[in-house]
């Protein structure tokens, strides 16, 4: 297991900074050789215990969890991230940018490097006030559940028989392994897709070959033609892609319904001696 890294990067702002932590330091090491290689941005991190295995940190400010940052360093200090920092700080300055800046990372915040099993893979952020919040397909509670997260939920039911929540918050689904990542993670106000091409794709690209590359055993839900995209970043030899249409309602009856993703990421996860996930929402 790696431990945390001991540094967070804002996205507001072009500097790296150290944090205060909120249990005691073990021992610090030395920051981990990365390179930028053919297969994306290589790390390789120190094995040596520097910090406490459940240490944590404050993030504030759309600034990023350590334990993913300890191997996405590389590509988030490139001259490409740093471009797209400005580029999202100019955009502030003039339209209105969803989710808030504090909530852009929140996948990385609830699910943990350690703790993933499960990876489903959107496109951008829902566009509508109120409703994205960092975590791909989830509205907050309060919020009216979009089309495509009820027809998300219509195919749990179909494929394990849990009721649809009376909610869209995906929250426990991060917390129990799913990381809910979009390809891209911000998005003007009431303008779909409105960021892609800005340098998000680099940086989640090189999330799902870190995670390929590091974990084993991991189930890849690809949905959508651009997550599908990604299905060559994943060594499907260790892991499970399950590939499908996106559950928006212009797509969802060209083969995501009956697609039964939940009941096979379970049966895969539990042969390969996982804890299958529990998708039923309170």
């Amino acid at each position: 297991m790696v431990e945390r890294y001991p540094y967070k990067v804002d996205v507001t702002s072009s500097s790296l900074v150290s944090t205060t932590t909120i249990a005691m330091v073990v021992q610090l090491v030395r920051m981990p050789a990365c390179h930028a290689g053919g297969r994306g941005f290589e790390s390789r991190p120190s094995r040596h215990s520097y910090i406490s295995s459940l240490e944590l940190f404050k993030m504030k400010n759309g600034l990023f969890p350590n334990d993913w940052f300890y191997y996405l360093k590389s590509v988030m200090t490139s001259p490409q991230f740093r471009s797209l920092k400005s580029f999202i700080i100019q955009e502030r300055e003039k339209y209105t940018i969803f989710p808030p800046k504090e909530d852009i990372f929140r996948a990385f915040i609830e699910t943990p490097f350690d703790n993933v099993k499960v990876v489903i893979l959107g496109q951008d952020p829902y566009h509508g006030r109120g409703q994205a919040h960092g975590l791909a397909f989830s509205v907050k509670k309060g919020v009216a559940i979009p089309p495509s997260l009820q027809n998300i939920f219509i195919e749990l039911q179909n494929d394990l028989g849990i009721e649809p929540p009376h909610h869209g918050d995906l929250t426990q689904w991060a917390n129990r392994g799913v990381l809910l990542l979009n390809t891209v993670l911000t998005v003007r106000e009431g303008q779909a897709h409105s960021h892609r091409g800005k340098g998000w794709e680099l940086f989640t690209d090189e999330v799902i070959r870190t995670i390929s590359r590091e974990k084993n055993g991991v189930v890849f839900i690809l949905w959508g033609r651009p997550a599908g995209e990604k299905r060559n970043l994943i060594d499907g030899s260790k892991h499970l892609i399950l590939q499908a249409p996106h559950p928006s309602p212009l797509s969802a009856f060209r083969g995501f319904f009956g697609s039964a993703p939940f009941s096979k990421t379970n049966r895969y996860l539990e042969s390969v001696g996982k804890t299958p996930i529990n998708w039923k929402i309170d």
